[in-house]
């Protein structure tokens, strides 16, 4: 079979799968407090379903996979699904299998998830301060979020990547304190862009916080270094000189790199999708269930890709926000 090539002549690469559109958290840029429709138990991909998908997905060049929600770690059998994608081959060797988490169950599952074969989490955490975070999450879950990257740190997880997003008048006067908190852990810190994926869809331009505004903050106490790119990485990396160090600044607003972009989904209901921002979704649960083979499948796969966009337009005047929230794309 070919690869997953759109008309650009972008390759895909990196295979983003939603285990579970449920979270632990409320963060108000994702959800409403409450009255989230979640999606029925019968339309979820089984762990027998996921690894097929994911299966004809490395038989078109996938060699990179990352576990996602709403919060994958509340999945009851992730661990199962771990050890199940770890263990599918490729011609380049193992998968290189990560997953993003909110951290809330990691003191009881880095260990497990570490010995199934994740290489590497990503954890999100968009302040330090317990009042900001339960005004931001409606949840006091701080100390819990803190003690699973401990967790993280202790089994061995390398590297831990911090995500925060910055939001203007809300968290902004934390950038330089959250990079000081993972540089004194060893840790690599990245902050993202507001981007309009918000449940409520009241995501508001003029309340983002741009790549440009959060690199004049991080000079005012840093030295940066610029790294660029490394290669389809969504981040711009930086060293902070006197350091071993890095912090990342993800601009999918105000500077995109759809260019490169390598990656595509898998909602955890079965849909793939090509782009985070698309409209449109192929439904590769009901063709499996209806006993597609892996050959249509893959065909599924390939024509959602070759209908790709050059980009997200979210800086065009006729953008329209995509009907899921992050929270059900998986991230």
């Amino acid at each position: 079979m070919s690869g997953l090539v759109d008309r650009y002549g972008r390759v895909h690469r990196d295979l983003r799968i939603s285990l579970t559109d449920r979270c632990s958290l409320r963060c108000t840029y994702c959800m409403p407090a409450d009255g989230v429709p979640w999606l029925r138990s019968s339309t979820l991909l089984s762990t027998d379903e996921l690894v097929r998908l994911t299966r004809v997905a490395v038989s078109l060049g996938v060699r990179e996979v990352r576990l996602t929600g709403g919060e994958p770690l509340l999945r009851p059998d992730v661990v199962d699904v771990v050890a199940a994608l770890a263990a599918l081959p490729t011609p380049d060797g193992p998968l290189d299998l990560s997953l993003t988490t909110n951290a809330l169950r990691l003191p009881a599952l880095a260990a497990p998830l570490r010995d199934a074969g994740l290489d590497r989490v990503n954890i999100s955490i968009d302040t330090l301060r317990r009042g900001r975070f339960v005004e931001l999450t409606r949840r006091d879950r701080l100390a819990d979020t803190l003690a699973g990257i401990e967790a993280a740190r202790a089994v061995g997880f390398s590297p831990i990547k911090l995500n925060a997003l910055i939001m203007r008048g809300v968290n902004d006067d934390e950038i330089c304190d959250l990079v000081s908190f993972a540089v004194e852990r060893g840790l690599e810190m990245r902050f993202i862009e507001h981007m309009p994926l918000d449940g409520g869809h009241t995501w508001r331009r003029e309340e983002m916080v741009t790549a440009e505004e959060l690199l004049a903050v991080l000079a005012s106490r840093f030295e940066l270094e610029s790294l660029g790119h490394d290669g389809s990485a969504p981040a711009e990396t930086f060293r902070i000189a006197g350091t071993s160090s890095t912090v990342g600044v993800i601009a999918s607003v105000t500077r995109a790199f759809c260019d490169r972009c390598d990656r595509v989904r898998l909602t955890a209901d079965g849909q793939f999708r090509n782009c985070l921002f698309a409209r449109e979704e192929s439904d590769l649960r009901t063709r499996m269930r209806e006993g597609a083979d892996d050959a249509a499948l893959a065909s599924a796969m390939q024509a959602c890709v070759a209908g790709k966009r050059p980009g997200h337009g979210i800086d065009d005047p006729s953008f329209i926000q995509p009907a899921r929230p992050m929270s059900a794309i998986g991230g």
